[in-house]
């Protein structure tokens, strides 16, 4: 099967190259042909596992398509080349052709399918490079504002405002979620400022700017209805403790379902909050009724010490 499928492939890549040929009669080579005969050439090879040569078949006719000024064809192609490196685990060189098709569909004046493409890349390389996922989403978004699809844009810049969150980069994940906050509140989303206020003082606190958590809640009073929220009285309640250095009034308020079901980056912030010097009031109570206990042990001692007479 696998050799059927590639003697189909070199005779679909014959049929190109005859294509090309000029004579008297043909004085221009048939690209649009020759293209096509280089894609059915690619899905032979791809069929038959050769995903090498698939990649070299897919560039052929990106090349074909190009010389066609069918740029949007050649973007697909080169696409498709860098799925053939994805097959054969070549995650770098998958991601590079993607990219480069990326920038053909925005010259051929198709950006939403750049921005999809981008999108896709970055699922492909999350799992191995966190900073160039992040690097991806955020050219996506980038590309989804320019053509004010801010709903789109902001999704994309969650999902790099949550990687930086997890590689810890906290301080470019504050400008992000700013950024996403600003989407969302010029598309009247407004529940999801919310939340993008709750993951603010999460990531300030973590970088210890008590300042700059306290100001993105001041800033949110001005959202309709976050007055009286949940959010927000979990949020003033939390820098409340925070600020009196109250460990039990933080762990409460990072435990409760409002944080613990946020998403899995920023729940974890939530939950290794600490609070700097912080003191428990349980334990010190505690420690305060142990202590009561002993002197009291000891006073009844005392009063026994010389007998009962």
């Amino acid at each position: 099967m696998a050799a059927q499928k590639i003697n189909e492939a070199h005779e679909h890549m014959a049929k190109a190259d005859k294509c090309l040929k000029t004579s008297l009669t043909k004085w221009k080579p048939d690209f649009d042909s020759a293209a096509s005969e280089y894609a059915k050439a690619a899905v032979c090879f791809k069929n038959a596992k050769q995903f090498d040569q698939a990649k070299d078949a897919y560039l052929k006719e990106a090349e074909y398509h190009t010389e066609n000024k069918t740029l949007f064809h050649a973007a697909k192609a080169i696409e498709q080349a860098g799925m053939m490196m994805k097959e054969q685990k070549k995650m770098p060189e998958a991601i590079q052709l993607i990219e480069k098709a990326c920038m053909m569909y925005m010259e051929n004046g198709t950006p939403d399918t750049a921005a999809m493409a981008l999108d896709r890349a970055g699922k492909l390389i999350e799992p191995l490079n966190l900073d160039k996922a992040v690097d991806l989403y955020q050219k996506a978004a980038g590309v989804f504002e320019n053509e004010d699809r801010l709903r789109q844009a902001a999704e994309l810049l969650g999902k790099a405002s949550r990687l930086l969150v997890r590689v810890r980069r906290l301080d470019d994940a504050a400008v992000a979620i700013q950024k996403e906050k600003n989407m969302y509140k010029e598309i009247e989303n407004y529940p999801m400022c919310f939340k993008k206020t709750t993951a603010q003082v999460l990531v300030h606190l973590h970088r210890a700017d008590y300042v700059a958590a306290d100001k993105c809640v001041r800033e949110s009073y001005s959202l309709p209805g976050y007055s009286g929220s949940e959010d927000s009285v979990a949020m003033e309640t939390l820098l409340q403790g925070y600020d009196e250095q109250d460990e039990d009034q933080v762990y409460r308020i990072c435990n409760s379902p409002l944080l613990k079901y946020m998403d899995n980056d920023y729940a974890k912030l939530a939950i290794s909050l600490r609070v700097p010097g912080g003191v428990s009031k349980k334990k010190v109570a505690a420690a305060a009724a142990a202590a009561g206990g002993a002197s009291g042990a000891a006073a009844e001692e005392d009063d026994y010490a010389g007998g009962l007479c």
